[in-house]
């Protein structure tokens, strides 16, 4: 069956660092695209990044463009999610999403001075 499990969240300064992994399971995963969202406390969930299955062209949500990186070890079977220059309002549970069917239990990311 399909797994997806997220990890690398945590507490983290205003412009500090964060990579998060994404490991999966159970398909052919360089066959699909993945994808990274995340919620926040009374907020609806939403897109953060995307990949294609080879990695080769990835899109992100407007507010962090320039500061986020998506990015993928087919041969591990893992995505990743690199958050630079971190802002308190990227506070949020971020999950990974296998073409928004199945996703992670995901994890948390809290931005805090």
């Amino acid at each position: 069956q399909v797994q997806l499990v997220e990890s690398g969240g945590g507490l983290v300064q205003p412009g500090g660092s964060l990579r998060l992994s994404c490991a999966a399971s159970g398909f052919a995963f360089s066959n699909y695209a993945m994808s990274w969202y995340r919620q926040a406390p009374g907020k609806e969930r939403e897109l953060v990044a995307t990949i294609t299955s080879g990695g080769d062209i990835a899109k992100y949500e407007d507010s962090v463009k320039g500061r986020f990186t998506i990015s993928r070890d087919n041969a591990k079977k893992t995505v990743y999610l690199q958050m630079n220059s971190l802002k308190p309002e990227d506070t949020a549970a971020y999950y990974c999403t296998l073409q928004g069917h199945y996703w992670g239990q995901g994890t948390q990311v809290t931005v805090s001075s």
